[in-house]
């Protein structure tokens, strides 16, 4: 593996842990100070980390912090297979890693911010999709412009935090496997757990398809 590969899969390791450790754990401070933070500011703090990783890592890796970007990206042809596979397994490994620790400094902790419908899991699943759908076509319209570059970051984080604030009563605002993998596995609780992993995913996907059929009849 060569350097510049091993420091792409770092990036993503240290950027999605942070986002686990940082959202997540704010979920559980939330939960144990009686509602302090309340839902704003869970989302601003989920929506400031990943915008703070996007600054830091996003010259390096492209900072996906999320597999379902990832695989969104394979699919559009802009990342390799074999690069998507080092990047989801670091993604997962940081996830992982966080939530480990979370559970070690909240050892009460029961639930570690995983991500349950609160209703129907319908409801829930379509607002992980349509969702992380506007997401992804978030990135790839403020990565692709230069004139956007500098703040790239600040929008894609704004957007996050809007998207929790209106997806996290219902479906708990994840747009992310990732983030909701890593306490899901740490609890042992799998509740709905493929709600998680797959809306987000066909979500990101349906995206690129979208993004890449308007960029081509643009060209025409």
């Amino acid at each position: 593996m060569k350097n510049n590969e091993l420091r792409k899969y770092s990036a993503e390791f240290i950027s999605t842990f942070a986002l686990v450790f940082c959202g997540t754990g704010a979920i559980i401070v939330n939960e144990q100070s009686n509602g302090s933070l309340g839902l704003l500011g869970i989302a601003l703090t989920f929506g400031i980390i990943i915008s703070a990783m996007i600054y830091v890592f996003g010259n390096i890796s492209g900072a996906h912090i999320n597999p379902s970007v990832t695989i969104a990206l394979v699919i559009g042809k802009l990342t390799s297979k074999r690069e998507a596979v080092f990047y989801i397994s670091a993604q997962i490994l940081g996830a992982i890693l966080a939530s480990g620790l979370l559970k070690l400094m909240f050892a009460k902790n029961l639930t570690l911010g995983i991500t349950i419908p609160s209703g129907d899991i319908l409801q829930s699943f379509i607002l992980e999709f349509v969702l992380t759908f506007f997401l992804m076509l978030t990135i790839l319209g403020v990565t692709s412009k230069k004139e956007f570059s500098s703040l790239a970051g600040l929008i894609i984080g704004l957007v996050v935090t809007g998207i929790i604030l209106f997806a996290g009563p219902i479906s708990g605002g994840s747009f992310n496997p990732a983030r909701s993998l890593a306490p899901a596995i740490v609890s042992g609780n799998l509740t709905a757990l493929w709600i998680y992993i797959t809306a987000p995913t066909f979500g990101a996907i349906v995206a690129m398809l979208v993004w890449k059929e308007f960029n081509k009849k643009v060209k025409i």
